[in-house]
C-alpha cells in the first residue's frame, strides 16, 4: 500500500513558506502523493491553488484532492480546465478526489444551491468526461488544456449509494473521507460490485484518509485542530481528534490495517504545520 501525506493547507494559520517546505520534504522522504482537503468557510488555502504551488517545487509525488467539493464550484467547464492544467503543469500527477460535500455553509457562501448538490454533481461529471474527451465547445473547438493521460486521474468520495454508481461510470476508483478499515471494507465492496456490474476492467483504484499528529504536542495539536475544523459534528469533533494517530505505533497500526482491509493507498493529515511533522510520520512507519 501507497502512503501518502497531507498538505498543512487546511490548518488555519500555515504560512507560505511552510507549505513549500512541507512539500520539498514529503517528496524527499518517499511519499507517495501530496493531500488537500476542501472547505469554503474557514481560513484555509484553495486545493488546487496550493497543490500547485506544491507543484512547482517537487517533481515525482503526486498531487491529490482529497477531496474537492465540486457542486458549489458552479462552472463545470472551468472546473474541469483547472483541473488539467494542473495536470499539465505537473506532468500528470493530479489525482482529482472530488465528492459533493455536506457543510451547508460552503454552499451558501457560494450562492449555491446546498439541497441539488447530488444531481448538480451527476451533471457536471458529465461535463467534464465531454470537456477532457476534447469535444468541440465552440469555434476554437475543444476546452484545452489536454492532459497527459487523455484526463486527470479521478476519485469520488462518500459512502452514499449513488457514490459508488458515479465512481463506476465515471472514475478511476473510490476514496473513503475517514473512517475505521472495516468501513473501508464496507465501501471497497460495493466499490467492487458496482464496478463490476457497470463492465469495467481491471480494479478501481482505492484510497482513505487518516489524522495525525506527533511528537511533545502532538495531541495538543490533534485537539486544538479537529476540534476546531470539525466544530460543526458537535461532540463528533471530539471522536475525530481522538482517532487521530499521535504515537509511532498508532500510525503504523493505521498503515497495517488499512492495507490489509485493501486500501491501495492512505493519506495522512496533519493537525500541526510545522514540517518537522513530515519526518516525524516518515520516521514513524518506516
Amino acid at each position: 500500500m501507497d502512503v501518502g501525506i497531507g498538505l498543512p493547507a487546511t490548518i488555519a494559520g500555515t504560512q507560505p513558506g511552510q507549505l513549500i517546505e512541507w512539500a520539498k520534504r514529503a517528496e524527499a522522504r518517499g511519499f507517495s502523493t501530496l493531500g488537500t482537503i476542501d472547505r469554503l468557510v474557514y481560513g484555509n488555502y484553495e486545493p488546487l491553488i496550493a497543490l500547485a504551488a506544491a507543484a512547482a517545487v517537487t517533481e515525482r509525488i503526486g498531487l491529490t484532492t482529497a477531496i474537492l467539493i465540486a457542486p458549489y464550484r458552479e462552472n463545470a467547464a472551468l472546473l474541469a480546465k483547472q483541473a488539467a492544467t494542473l495536470d499539465v503543469l505537473s506532468h500528470g500527477r493530479l489525482t482529482f478526489g472530488v465528492a459533493v460535500g455536506g457543510r451547508e455553509d460552503d454552499f451558501i457562501a457560494s450562492n449555491s444551491d446546498f439541497r441539488t448538490r447530488g444531481k448538480r454533481f451527476d451533471a457536471m461529471l458529465e461535463t467534464w468526461d465531454r470537456v477532457w474527451r476534447g469535444e468541440d465547445f465552440g469555434t476554437a473547438g475543444p476546452i484545452g488544456p489536454k492532459s497527459p493521460n487523455g484526463r486527470p486521474r479521478m476519485l469520488i468520495g462518500g459512502g452514499a449509494d449513488a457514490v459508488y454508481r458515479r465512481t463506476a461510470q465515471y472514475a478511476d476508483g473510490w476514496i473513503m473521507g475517514g473512517g475505521t478499515p472495516d468501513m473501508f471494507r464496507e465501501g471497497l465492496a460495493k466499490t467492487n460490485a458496482a464496478w463490476q456490474a457497470a463492465g469495467r476492467d481491471g480494479k478501481p483504484r482505492t484510497a482513505a484518509l487518516a489524522y495525525y499528529g506527533l511528537g511533545q504536542n502532538g495531541q495538543a495539536s490533534a485537539n486544538a485542530y479537529l476540534k476546531d475544523y470539525y466544530a460543526f459534528l458537535g461532540e463528533y469533533a471530539d471522536m475525530i481528534a481522538g482517532s487521530a494517530a499521535t504515537d509511532p505505533q498508532t500510525a503504523k497500526g493505521y498503515v497495517q490495517a488499512f492495507a490489509d482491509a485493501g486500501c491501495d493507498e492512505l493519506i495522512f493529515f496533519p493537525s500541526d504545520p510545522d514540517p518537522g511533522q513530515v519526518d516525524l510520520l516518515a520516521d514513524a512507519i518506516a
